[in-house]
């Protein structure tokens, strides 16, 4: 492989991304107009302005004030649907998107409205694009586990349209631990579970999110890098962490992206992949972010590749799909 232009059109998976993450400003503004919500901004302009944060919680406040213009089908079907065109820009041909029904749900938005609108995106990115989706349903670790068992007993009549079960939200004050029960049902009931950990939690949070969790997947997971015999235990499970480095800097988790540790973590043999986690907030879909790894880490060819197949890998589609993307990704280098 001789270009960065090659490695950006190479098929990709996306692992990380929240589908709020994608509200755009000037669709935040257009929504807001639709349905006569007052914004404490009077532009877009201004909207993108505010996108500047100090830590987790300064993008979390600003997140959900954005959900708020989110309220009927139509809007999450826009949603959705913008960010399928942004897939097929950037090469996407499979993506498993977060989506966080309690933020919804809390305003009085129906559980039913939400799915109405992301499976019409869904089929139509299927029908018309070629992107296949699953859908990840995460719950707001800053609330109760209680609310947490109240949001998946509300998603039963759509459970065969929800692959896994994650957890995101604020990450420091609300260990693992706190949600060992919803885990178990959502195992129970058949759901694949991912987790937010060691973003800007410790390394313990990861251990915990895998032992407590029972957790195919680490989303972040750059705190491993303070436990070398967690590098170890990850590296010998083939645990992936679905890194999110513009996400990383956006939140002063690095200060420079020169800092970021993702290709340490890659050659010490960790399934790390590339992900935009809320692209919209954070300045770049899944491509910016590979752009801004070599850039920064000079990182060569080969460790993009092997970050694009990662993602295959440690995704949930079938394996037979798996092995047919991978084969075509060989085929093209």
């Amino acid at each position: 492989m001789s270009s960065d232009w090659s490695i950006l059109s190479l098929p990709k998976v996306e692992l990380h991304l929240h589908i709020e993450g994608t509200l755009e400003p000037q669709m935040m503004w257009d929504l807001a107009q639709k349905h006569k919500i007052s914004l404490p901004y009077d532009s877009v302009q201004a909207i993108q302005d505010a996108y500047q944060f100090s830590n987790l919680q300064s993008f979390l406040d600003l997140y959900y004030a954005g959900t708020n213009v989110l309220r009927d089908a139509d809007d999450f079907y826009q949603l959705m649907w913008a960010y399928f065109l942004r897939c097929k820009e950037d090469n996407i041909v499979h993506t498993e998107i977060m989506f966080d029904p309690q933020s919804h749900t809390h305003r009085g938005v129906a559980f039913a409205t939400i799915m109405q609108g992301f499976n019409k995106a869904i089929k139509q990115a299927k029908d018309e694009l070629g992107i296949s989706a699953y859908l990840i349903m995460s719950f707001l670790r800053h609330l109760s586990e209680a609310d947490a068992l109240n949001t998946l007993e509300e998603a039963k009549p759509y459970y065969q349209d929800i692959t896994a079960i994650g957890l995101d939200s604020s990450e420091l004050g609300n260990p693992p631990d706190k949600f060992t029960t919803v885990f178990k049902k959502a195992r129970t009931a058949g759901f694949k579970c991912v987790a937010h950990a060691g973003e800007e939690g410790p390394a313990s949070y990861i251990r915990d999110a895998i032992k407590l969790l029972n957790v195919d997947r680490i989303d972040h997971g750059v705190r491993a890098i303070d436990d070398n015999d967690l590098v170890t235990q990850l590296a010998k499970t083939n645990m992936p962490l679905t890194v999110c480095p513009l996400s990383n800097l956006k939140l002063c988790v690095v200060n420079d992206m020169t800092e970021h540790n993702i290709l340490t973590l890659l050659e010490k043999g960790l399934r790390v992949t590339v992900n935009s986690d809320d692209p919209s907030y954070f300045g770049g879909y899944l491509n910016d972010n590979f752009s801004a790894l070599k850039q920064a880490l000079n990182m060569t060819d080969a460790q993009a590749i092997r970050l694009i197949k990662n993602s295959f890998t440690a995704s949930f589609l079938p394996e037979a799909e798996k092995e047919k993307w991978l084969a075509k990704i060989d085929g093209l280098i």
